[in-house]
């Protein structure tokens, strides 16, 4: 499994820069929020995995995380289930029951539909945020992101944050094989509450050691007398290129188009019924 976070590879999205690509993620992610509209968001998902195809990563470097994906989208339909079983019949001002449970729960087409095009916007999103994950190196990005004058002392935090996440999951694996080396089992084979025990024994570990480098990070900054200038140079710093305006303009039309899905269907949501 590789960690999550950035994955070198020659890639026209690699060679975007960190800016670029945060404008693309968060214009991308907000057309797909905007409307309810199914034929969008399918185009949004097509565009967004033929991204994927171009960044050169393979879905099967990312197994684990895609997995927790599925497991919290399938969470999120039961509770949409659970607590709004007539959502969709209140949005399409329509019935069509296609078979009782219990009480007041039916399930209906109009449902299926609505809770159908709720699974779409993960699908049209999460490509383009493994992307802009993936793809961009944290300290480019933060050049990027003080070049759109985010101040430097955020940039650098957000810079930090990315470059963390390898080395987490890096001490994470390397505390989990001394602590099975020690004889804590969190394999299938144990129950579930000697699982659960065997993970404690590994978080609080993990807590002390990443609180114990935050600390260390923090000391070398302040001897470094970072933060006393009002401006800083970037040794990844990169301008904007052709390729990157191009890509955040089609970024920028999607969002149109979405605003476009609101009134050719009078409203967010599409109705077939």
């Amino acid at each position: 499994m590789t960690a999550f976070g950035y994955i070198p590879r020659d890639s026209v999205l690699h060679r975007l820069t960190g800016a670029s690509k945060l404008i693309m993620t968060v214009a991308l992610s907000i057309a797909a929020m905007i409307t309810f509209d199914t034929r969008f968001l399918v185009f949004v998902i097509i565009i967004s995995l033929v991204m994927f195809g171009l960044s050169k990563i393979r879905f099967s470097e990312l197994k684990v995380l895609l997995a927790l994906i599925t497991l919290f989208l399938i969470i999120n339909n039961v509770a949409i289930y659970l607590f709004a079983p007539e959502q969709g019949t209140l949005i399409y001002n329509t019935r069509n029951e296609l078979f009782h449970i219990a009480g007041r729960y039916s399930v209906t087409a109009e449902q299926l539909f609505y809770q159908l095009n709720v699974s779409l916007k993960y699908f049209a999103i999460v490509p383009v945020a493994l992307i802009f994950f993936l793809t961009t190196e944290p300290g480019e990005f933060a050049s990027s992101l003080n070049a759109l004058k985010v101040h430097y002392k955020i940039a650098f935090a957000v810079s930090l944050s990315l470059r963390y996440i390898p080395d987490v999951q890096r001490a994470y694996r390397e505390i989990s094989q001394a602590q099975q080396a020690r004889g804590v089992d969190i394999s299938r084979k144990a129950s579930l509450r000697r699982r659960l025990a065997g993970i404690l024994a590994i978080l609080f570990p993990l807590v002390f050691s990443s609180i114990d480098k935050i600390e260390q990070i923090s000391n070398a900054m302040e001897l470094r007398s970072f933060g006393r200038m009002k401006k800083r140079t970037w040794y990844a710093a990169r301008s904007f290129s052709k390729r990157d305006f191009v890509f955040v303009g089609i970024s920028v039309l999607f969002v149109l188009l979405s605003v476009l899905t609101l009134v050719v269907n009078g409203g967010r949501f599409y109705n077939p019924f």
